[in-house]
């Protein structure tokens, strides 16, 4: 018996949401198309999000390159450390997530363990692929970003990015400039990102070419309040903490002030970030019922990491399934590119009013210093107030030059000075969403199946924001001035916006079919009465209860329907 993963891939693949790629030379795992309908659902998804982050919360979006030079996945970590355990079946020679193995026979925190002690514990474990058992086996580090070179020959190393945000962060000064020097302030950013996944047998849930949509907030370290946090301090949804997890209790639901409080969630930022994504899941089409945020354990949270949350959405398929996460990730990015690079990533903040603070100085003999090292005293003599000084004397690095300045050049003063600001290095608070497993998700929780008048109606629920169609219009029959009707009042709803679909092909039954299984919200039916008194018969899709309307209201009303600004309930 089919489950409802089948019924929806089946029914993706049929109307033109996702297929497989390349398939007519053999499909490669890890990589899908999306169809005519899944690209407009996916731009959907991705406007809606862009609502909430770039046009409510003000942060606005870049775009970088999806190629990244070496020296950048040096100083975050990637080339190191970016990597899963793996091991190979000894029977049919396939490649395998050793950890997922464990973890499909309830070998519990499978992804913190050793290589050695994963050998240990999937050995008498038969291979998902096979079915052998795997004996004894090599598990092995192997990292997921995909190398490449820029240029002729090889001398450039540069990698397919495995996330949207490091190009954020190397930003960071010039977006610093662009927000007037200012925190908070965020920065966000869609687009690919590429990991070359082992063996990924997940459908849309694993993939070696995916969507990300990431936001990076910088906030002052010492700032743990935020601004707005009123929207949401009553916003309640269900947490599964790292108590919880580790006294094996259900999630239990919090309002984000009470979370906060009781030290829950670490602080205000965290918790915002928590209850916009629970509103935007539940906004695109995620049953809440379906949807927990999960804190880390204390084993598996980066040790930079303040604080970590993943959202989980329920799959019938695939149990419970991370596609957000959240974190404060404190200053560990920006401080990794500052030791890497040379520069600060610091922002500059100014006091309200200036501080007298007792100060160690430099004051170089210029007189000296000058005749000496010529064009470049001056910056030898900045370059002095930012080291600590020898016995003997100072190094200091000129463009990349080492100089060593003797003491008797300079001479050290401790002195009282007026402090206007100080330098900081921002914290990061991260909300990195899976577009893909976001759409797989609306494609489960929407896809129902009911008996109507003898046969199975397939319908997909979509929240009408999303729905790739957004109307159809139909002519009762393609004649009698019936059919010149209909396509002008698809024309004049194209005007305002809508997608709107003109389909005479067919029995008007069979057409309320066709767009109950793609999703579209809503449906006009000209008949022969419209030519008469100018009404139209308008059709919900989740009741098909319908209800006559003046044609001139369709311009109105149907982008009202579809924003939620009227209910079609209100119409009956």
């Amino acid at each position: 018996m089919s489950d409802v993963f089948d019924n929806v891939m089946d029914l993706a693949k049929r109307r033109g949401f996702v297929w497989p790629t390349t398939e007519c030379y053999g499909s490669v795992a890890g990589f899908i198309d999306y169809g005519p309908l899944g690209t407009l659902v996916k731009r959907r998804i991705e406007d809606l999000w862009r609502q909430f982050y770039v046009i409510s919360e003000g942060y606005y979006e870049i775009e970088c390159p999806t190629i990244g030079q070496e020296a950048m996945y040096i100083a975050s970590g990637h080339v190191k450390g970016f990597s899963d355990k793996m091991c190979q079946c000894p029977a049919c020679g396939e490649y395998l997530r050793a950890d997922h193995v464990a973890e499909a026979h309830n070998i519990p925190n499978a992804a913190t363990l050793s290589c050695e002690m994963l050998a240990e514990k999937i050995n008498s474990l038969p291979c998902p692929a096979c079915e052998k058992i795997l004996g004894k086996v090599d598990v092995f580090s192997f990292n997921l970003m995909f190398q490449t070179t820029i240029g002729p020959g090889s001398q450039r190393i540069g990698y397919l990015r495995p996330e949207t945000a490091q190009g954020i962060f190397v930003d960071f000064t010039r977006l610093l400039r662009f927000y007037r020097d200012k925190l908070p302030f965020g920065t966000v950013q869609i687009g690919k990102s590429y990991r070359n996944e082992i063996s990924p047998r997940q459908g849309m849930i694993r993939l070696r070419e995916f969507t990300q949509a990431e936001a990076e907030i910088f906030v002052h370290p010492a700032m743990k309040g935020h601004p707005n946090f009123s929207r949401y301090s009553d916003y309640a949804f269900p947490l599964l903490s790292s108590e919880q997890q580790l006294g094996e209790l259900e999630a239990k639901t919090y309002t984000m002030k009470d979370a906060v409080a009781q030290g829950v969630i670490a602080n205000e930022y965290v918790a915002y970030y928590l209850a916009m994504t629970h509103e935007i899941l539940v906004s695109v089409g995620v049953i809440p019922e379906r949807l927990r945020f999960r804190q880390h354990l204390p084993d598996e949270r980066a040790h930079y990491a303040e604080d970590c949350w993943d959202a989980e959405i329920y799959s019938e398929r695939f149990g419970w399934v991370e596609t957000v996460g959240i974190a404060d990730r404190t200053d560990y990015d920006l401080r990794a590119h500052a030791d890497k690079s040379g520069d600060s990533f610091t922002a500059y903040i100014q006091y309200d009013e200036p501080k007298r603070e007792m100060r160690r100085v430099i004051n170089a003999n210029m007189g000296v210093l000058g005749p000496k090292y010529r064009g470049k005293a001056k910056d030898i003599s900045d370059a002095l107030q930012e080291v600590t000084p020898g016995p003997d004397g100072a190094t200091v690095v000129i463009d990349g030059e080492e100089i060593f300045v003797p003491a008797e050049l300079y001479e050290i003063k401790e002195q009282e000075v007026d402090v206007r600001g100080v330098d900081v290095r921002p914290h990061v608070i991260e909300p990195s969403y899976g577009i893909d497993r976001m759409i797989y998700a609306v494609l489960e929780h929407s896809y129902h199946e009911e008996e109507v008048e003898g046969e199975v109606r397939k319908v997909m629920r979509f929240p009408s924001r999303i729905a790739p169609v957004q109307v159809a219009i139909f002519p009762l029959m393609a004649r009698d001035g019936l059919d010149v009707m209909a396509k002008e009042i698809t024309r004049n709803l194209q005007m305002q916006g809508v997608l709107a679909e003109y389909d005479d092909s067919g029995a008007i039954g069979r057409r309320y079919r066709r767009q109950d299984e793609i999703g579209t919200p809503y449906a006009v039916t000209v008949d022969y009465d419209s030519l008469e008194d100018e009404t139209i018969t308008l059709r919900d899709r989740d009741s098909m209860q319908q209800v006559r309307v003046k044609k001139d209201q369709l311009a109105d009303l149907i982008p009202a329907l579809i924003r939620g600004k009227s209910s079609f309930s209100s119409l009956i």
